[in-house]
C-alpha cells in the first residue's frame, strides 16, 4: 500500500509577479544557516580560521558564486552535456533545476583555494570548517528536490512508497528524503561530532577528507534507491550511475587528503 500525496507547487509564492520557487528558497536557508554555524565555529579559541566580518563576508559570496557556477556547470558537464550543446541558452535557466553536488563542491574548492591564497591563510582549515557546514545545505537541497519531484527514486512494494496524485501510480522510493536524512542530518552529526570530540580539526585536511569520503559512501548508498537520470541511465549493466562513479572519485581523493593531513602530523 503506498502512501498517496498531492504534489506541492515548486513556487512558494509571488511577489510583485516574481515567483519565489522552493529551490531558491533551500539555497537561500542553507547559506543563511551556514554562515552563522561557520561564524560560531570560527570563534572557537582553537580554531585556525580567523576573519573579521568583511573577511566573512567575503568569504560568503566566493562560496555562492562556487557553488552556483561549479553546481551549474557540473551539471552541464556531468550529465546533460548532449542537451546543453544543442540548447546552449538553457545552460543559465536554473530555475528549470539541474545542479551537480560534484560539480558544486569543485567550484567551492576553487573559490576557497582563490579566497585563502589572496588573503594568505590556510584553505585546508577553511576546508575543514566548511565540510561540518556543508550537510547542513545538502539537506535543504533535498527536501526541495522533493518538493519538486526531481531525482525520484526507483519503483517499491514498500509500504512508504510515494504517488503523487496525478502522476503514474507506480510508488517510487522517496530517494530525496533518504538522502536529506543520510547527507544531511547523518553527515552533519557525523562531522559536527568529529569536530568537537576529536582533535582531527587541529590537522588541516582531516575532516575534509573525511567529509569526502562519508559523503561518497552514504551517496552511493542512497543511489541503490534513486532513479537514474533518464538521459544517461545506468553506465554499466550491473547498474553503475553516475552519481556513484562520480562518488568514488570523490572518496579516492578524501582518503588521499585525509592521509596526508594524519601523516604530515607526524614527519
Amino acid at each position: 500500500m503506498a502512501i498517496v500525496i498531492n504534489p506541492i507547487s515548486p513556487v512558494a509564492f509571488s511577489i510583485l509577479g516574481i515567483d519565489i520557487r522552493w529551490y531558491a528558497l533551500a539555497y537561500i536557508a542553507g547559506f543563511i544557516a551556514g554562515y552563522i554555524l561557520f561564524r560560531r565555529l570560527m570563534r572557537d579559541t582553537d580554531s585556525r580560521v580567523k576573519l573579521d566580518a568583511r573577511g566573512l563576508d567575503d568569504l560568503l559570496t566566493a562560496i555562492v558564486f562556487g557553488v552556483i557556477l561549479g553546481g551549474r556547470i557540473g551539471y552541464v558537464l556531468f550529465y546533460n552535456l548532449g542537451f546543453f550543446i544543442e540548447n546552449p541558452w538553457e545552460i543559465f535557466a536554473v530555475w528549470h533545476g539541474g545542479m551537480s553536488f560534484h560539480g558544486g563542491l569543485i567550484g567551492v574548492i576553487i573559490a576557497t583555494c582563490v579566497f585563502a591564497w589572496r588573503r594568505k591563510i590556510s584553505a585546508l582549515a577553511i576546508l575543514d570548517l566548511l565540510a561540518v557546514v556543508v550537510p547542513i545545505g545538502l539537506f535543504f537541497g533535498r527536501i526541495a528536490n522533493f518538493i519538486n519531484r526531481e531525482v525520484m527514486g526507483r519503483p517499491t512494494d514498500m509500504p512508504w512508497g510515494i504517488v503523487f496524485n496525478g502522476d503514474v501510480a507506480i510508488p517510487r522510493h522517496p530517494s530525496p528524503l533518504y538522502e536529506a536524512t543520510a547527507e544531511g542530518i547523518v553527515l552533519f552529526a557525523v562531522m559536527y561530532g568529529l569536530y568537537r570530540c576529536t582533535n582531527l580539526r587541529m590537522r588541516p585536511g582531516a575532516l575534509g577528507g573525511i567529509m569526502a569520503m562519508a559523503y561518497a559512501l552514504l551517496r552511493t548508498f542512497c543511489e541503490m534507491f534513486r532513479a537514474p537520470d533518464v538521459q544517461i541511465g545506468f553506465l554499466t549493466s550491473w547498474g553503475l550511475t553516475m552519481g556513484q562513479l562520480l562518488s568514488a572519485i570523490m572518496f579516492c581523493v578524501g582518503a588521499t587528503i585525509f592521509t596526508i593531513a594524519i601523516w604530515k602530523k607526524y614527519v
